[in-house]
């Protein structure tokens, strides 16, 4: 991993992100993501300075392409953003996911009245 991977992943690591959990250079079809949150479909490619080239750009574009056909939303962020804005790349993260679930009420324990708490 990148120096701006592993500082991303320590944070993803560290605080699940609306309840998310990720996992890092996880293969999703002929490809590795950077990281990927199987549960909302989502993978977050960290790009630095190699992918601007414009081959890079067009092998980024089919693989998004591939990503996209599979069911996956692709997000790219870039180390500068990692190394310089990493509460505004928490914040797009987390907007990219479906908000945590609502903790639902304990069953009923044996003997109580279903209808009244």
């Amino acid at each position: 991993m990148t120096k701006a991977e592993v500082l991303l992943w320590g944070a993803l690591r560290k605080r699940a992100v609306n309840g998310a959990r990720f996992r890092r250079q996880r293969p999703v079809g002929p490809y590795i993501a950077d990281f990927a949150c199987p549960a909302a479909r989502l993978v977050i490619e960290v790009d630095g300075y190699t992918h601007w080239t414009e081959e890079q750009l067009a092998h980024d574009a089919r693989r998004t392409k591939y990503l996209e056909a599979e069911g996956w939303k692709v997000v790219r962020v870039s180390n500068t953003d990692i190394y310089e804005n990493m509460d505004g790349v928490w914040s797009f993260i987390a907007a990219q996911l479906p908000p945590p679930a609502a903790s639902q009420p304990p069953p009923p324990q044996a003997g109580e009245d279903k209808g009244l708490r």
